[in-house]
């Protein structure tokens, strides 16, 4: 039977748990891997039903869906969807999907998602909505927070649930006809690009490390850190980063590896070299 003509397993019911679910992704936020928990907890109900007999596929849909992700908490359904519809075409053609290919598709669409949802919500739909809010709370009404709140769940809401539908039946009607035309591999590959580079970026914005070592050449005075961006700016968080990506790599726990750092920023802090 080709893959177009199999039955749907995943129902809308499925789906509705999915976006409710999508709702607490905020709620285990933490810094090592930030809404993956979330996620998780999101995907559960569909990786439960279908792998209901394979107790090992499951154990590694779980084990896929605890990787890193971040992305704007009301399109989050969106990437659910598709990820759903992949888990489902990869539990009807066991041997035949690369798993590895949902998550390469997470970590292509979570950034840029991230981007425009973000500037979206956070950045237009918050903003007038609890402009709105604020001028009646001014005036000391009750109506100012209750307005700010629920019209900014109004857009909100709606974008979530429709969003996981229209994932899952994106992933089923575009995804199906990738693989069957043979455009995966060059999607994958797309994907990896986008994904390496959005970590990339992350590296470069969220780690901070420079260095005050000042010394003198020539009569004048040189900063370390000014010469290092010359020759490569962000140099020090890539290099610590990479370091970290060697550790964890070997295994290391990462509790042990926070801790260490805490202690490493210290005592490095407190020589005053970086």
């Amino acid at each position: 039977m080709e893959e177009s003509e199999k039955k749907s397993i995943i129902t809308k019911k499925d789906l509705r748990k999915v976006f409710f679910r999508s709702m607490t992704i905020m709620c285990s936020w933490n810094y090592e891997r930030q809404m993956h928990m979330g996620f998780m907890y999101g995907m559960a109900p569909i990786l439960d039903k279908l792998y209901a007999d394979d107790l090992e596929e499951k154990k590694k849909a779980y084990k896929r869906h605890m990787q890193f992700y971040n992305c704007t908490p009301q399109l989050t359904s969106f990437i659910m969807g598709i990820a759903a519809s992949m888990e489902e075409q990869n539990a009807q053609n066991k041997g035949e999907y690369d798993p590895e290919s949902i998550s390469m598709i997470k970590t292509s669409l979570m950034g840029p998602f991230a981007g425009i949802g973000d500037s979206f919500f956070q950045g237009t739909v918050r903003i007038i909505t609890f402009g709105i809010g604020l001028s009646f709370a001014k005036q000391g009404s009750i109506l100012g927070p209750l307005l700010a709140v629920g019209l900014f769940m109004i857009p909100s809401l709606l974008t979530s649930y429709y969003g996981t539908f229209l994932g899952y039946n994106s992933g089923n009607k575009y995804l199906t006809k990738m693989y069957q035309e043979g455009l995966m591999d060059r999607i994958m590959e797309f994907a990896s690009i986008i994904g390496l580079s959005i970590v990339g970026g992350m590296v470069a914005s969220m780690v901070d490390i420079t260095t005050p070592i000042k010394f003198a050449a020539g009569g004048a005075k040189l900063t370390l850190q000014s010469i290092l961006n010359q020759m490569f700016p962000k140099m020090l968080p890539l290099l610590f980063t990479l370091a970290i990506y060697y550790l964890i790599k070997k295994k290391i726990n990462t509790n042990a590896l926070l801790i260490g750092i805490i202690i490493f920023g210290i005592i490095i802090g407190a020589l005053g070299i970086l």
